[in-house]
């Protein structure tokens, strides 16, 4: 009979490591969206991540950001290594109805910032009605 020696606490570590990640697997980067008006904005914190290594890709509707936070070199001796280095992925399907040809991005205080506009063909419209008096019995006409 083959018998496991059962750590209670191994599922829990697991778990953890899953969502704050670990120094070889980075977890997922923060990220906040909200609605203003015909725009969608989501911003995403990348601390102490440079400019130059955060890459944006859009193919169809799935956007993706991916970054690199690089561990210093040199002669000097780590006393606490808790913030995660390595490279970072997220990525997030976009709806039909937003214009992903005119969406804005900007860095600043280790925030990407995305502004995601709302499609011309998404926004509401008014619909003129035109035709002839009811008393005529033509139908009515409809045009957008």
């Amino acid at each position: 009979m083959l018998l496991r020696n059962t750590d209670p606490f191994r599922d829990f570590d697991r778990l953890t490591q899953q969502m704050l990640g670990s120094t070889n697997r980075p977890a997922v980067m923060p990220m906040d969206a909200w609605r203003e008006g015909d725009r969608f904005v989501i911003e995403f914190d990348l601390p102490g991540v440079v400019k130059d290594s955060i890459d944006l890709d859009i193919e169809r509707n799935v956007l993706t950001v991916r970054a690199e936070r690089i561990a210093r070199n040199g002669d000097w001796e780590a006393l606490a290594a808790e913030r995660p280095k390595g490279a970072f992925s997220r990525q997030l399907v976009l709806g039909d109805n937003l214009d992903l040809e005119r969406i804005e991005a900007g860095y600043t205080d280790g925030v990407l910032r995305l502004v995601v506009p709302v499609a011309e063909r998404a926004k509401p419209r008014k619909i003129q009605i035109t035709g002839t008096s009811e008393d005529s019995g033509s139908p009515a006409e409809i045009t957008a």
